[in-house]
């Protein structure tokens, strides 16, 4: 993994730990992604740390140069967790990428059989009973309700943009 990983705490290295391409394995999408989260967290939190002293120690030192080698562990504490980061994102990657590929491969195989499932598919009714067909959506039709809404949400926008331009 890495030369720093014996020195992180027992919680950072089984965080570290679980981006193990076999630990990942066991995982599923969800999971994943919460792992990518929990990742991303801990990578941004020691980032942050390791600028904020290294800002510090700029207006001690007076140069960034000097100020950088008394930072070095700080530093390689957040590169590892950038790596595990990149490892989790890689595999977040290609599992989105192989649902995306079967979901393609199943709206396929549907539309071979003669049904479809997308967001256009046909109602009940038929196609060509009404003159829409799959593709074409129905035009809407507005209730008094709804015109009223669709008028107070312009109206409301129309009173923010004055406000912005008043200033």
């Amino acid at each position: 993994m890495h030369e720093l990983f014996g020195s992180l705490k027992t919680d950072q290295q089984d965080l570290v730990r679980e981006t193990d391409p076999q630990e990942m394995a066991l995982l599923d999408e969800d999971e994943l992604l919460a792992l990518h989260s929990r990742i991303r967290k801990a990578r941004n939190k020691h980032t942050k740390n390791y600028r904020r002293r290294a800002a510090a120690r700029v207006e001690e030192v007076g140069a960034r140069g000097e100020a950088r080698p008394k930072n070095r562990r700080a530093a390689e504490k957040a590169e590892v967790f950038e790596d595990a980061l990149a490892r989790v994102s890689h595999e977040v990657d290609l599992r989105a990428r192989q649902a995306a590929e079967e979901l393609k491969a199943e709206r396929l195989a549907a539309a071979r059989a003669g049904r479809s499932t997308g967001p256009d598919s046909v109602t009940a009714g038929g196609a060509g009973s009404d003159g829409v067909g799959p593709g074409r959506q129905q035009p809407a039709t507005k209730s008094a309700a709804g015109r009223k809404r669709t008028a107070s949400t312009r109206a409301e926008g129309a009173r923010r943009q004055a406000k912005r331009d008043s200033r």
